[in-house]
């Protein structure tokens, strides 16, 4: 299993697009395959290059959303309007086509079930996808550490891996939450707010010995929960954050 990689010494290598997956109207989520991928562990991200016919190259950063698998990881983008890179993988991108990527990459905001629990893991958005690598890995590995996903989308129809999670929240032991920032269905009985103190210590409950937070998404939403939850007493040691900002493109 891979671990901490450092970027500048890793190879560039390449993997063919095994399949490409839409998830919400904006995002896709596409299934690579390489001969030289070891594996990963859940929360770890590749870099991924394009290279222009004049030899320009752009690069991003991808957070990994497969569970591990030797040959085979899963990246899940968000097409970002005059982005160099996201648009070209959601909608020019297709079966067979070859990616050039480096990875994986990143050590401190990995978890597997070996690290126990309790689990908090909190999204915005696209977010979701490191997480999404953990409650995957969680499921294949069978663990039963209690576990609760606080997801904040713009819409209904913007959840990414909706119908995944559905199917992963009978698991009695992991919870699902959403909320819906920006419109809900009529029907709809959940949050419709962004994610506040309020909403945390709601879900959240009350703080059990060995609790583990995971947060990722925009700043904002990373940097406000990480102090509500600090006030509520989690051990700073104890939250780990990955944010992005508008540039990801």
């Amino acid at each position: 299993m891979a671990g901490t990689a450092v970027p500048g010494r890793l190879a560039w290598q390449l993997a063919s697009v095994a399949a490409k997956r839409q998830e919400t109207p904006r995002v896709i989520s596409l299934r690579l395959e390489s001969d030289a991928w070891a594996g990963h562990l859940p929360g770890q991200h590749v870099d991924v290059r394009l290279t222009a016919e004049d030899g320009y190259q752009a690069q991003r950063s991808y957070s990994i959303s497969s569970a591990p698998e030797p040959g085979v990881l899963e990246l899940t983008v968000e097409d970002i309007p005059d982005g160099e890179v996201s648009p070209y993988l959601t909608e020019v991108l297709q079966p067979a086509d070859r990616l050039e990527l480096r990875g994986p990459i990143g050590g401190y905001f990995t978890w597997t079930a070996a690290d126990g629990g309790p689990l908090l893991l909190v999204a915005g958005g696209s977010g979701v996808a490191p997480l999404m690598s953990m409650l995957r890995e969680r499921a294949a590995a069978g663990s039963d550490v209690p576990t609760t996903l606080l997801y904040s989308s713009r819409s209904w129809d913007e959840i990414i891996y909706r119908e995944e999670l559905e199917r992963l929240a009978a698991d009695p032991t992991l919870r699902i939450v959403h909320t819906l920032t920006r419109s809900h269905p009529a029907d709809w009985a959940g949050y419709t707010r962004r994610i506040d103190a309020a909403m945390l210590a709601e879900v959240a409950g009350a703080l059990l010995p060995g609790s583990l937070a995971y947060v990722c998404g925009p700043t904002r939403l990373v940097e406000q929960v990480a102090t509500d939850l600090v006030t509520r007493g989690y051990p700073p040691a104890a939250i780990k954050t990955e944010r992005f900002g508008p540039t990801g493109g």
